[in-house]
């Protein structure tokens, strides 16, 4: 996949704005998740796991479907996923950074992982 990091996705935007099949696979042998959407991989976040924290390194959306909301839909269930296992979160990755500072309800997640 080549494009910018991201696409044209803004971090306010609400992840529920699509109507296509989406749906995120982890794929832990590459340390990535990847989101699909109708079938075709259109995005992914790579990670790294360490211990107990989850570290976000880079969130990438196909520029053909830019501004769709499709960074902050993966970014969304990608935390979902985190706190569901307990996990700390560390977010290298600008663009989490920047949606965890518009969204606070994920603030629990990053503060478990201070000083980690």
């Amino acid at each position: 996949m080549t494009g910018t990091p991201h696409s044209d996705d803004h971090p306010d935007h609400h992840p529920d704005e699509t109507s296509d099949d989406i749906e995120l696979r982890d794929v832990p042998d590459e340390s990535r998740y990847d989101l699909y959407v109708d079938g075709v991989r259109v995005g992914f976040m790579d990670y790294q796991l360490r211990g107990d924290t989850f570290t976000a390194l880079h969130t990438e959306i196909d520029p053909a479907y830019g501004g769709r909301g499709l960074a902050s839909r993966l970014v969304t269930e990608v935390l979902d996923n985190v706190r569901d296992t307990g996990m700390a979160l560390r977010p290298l990755c600008p663009f989490v950074r920047v949606f965890l500072e518009r969204h606070p309800e994920y603030d629990d997640l990053v503060t478990a992982s201070k000083g980690t």
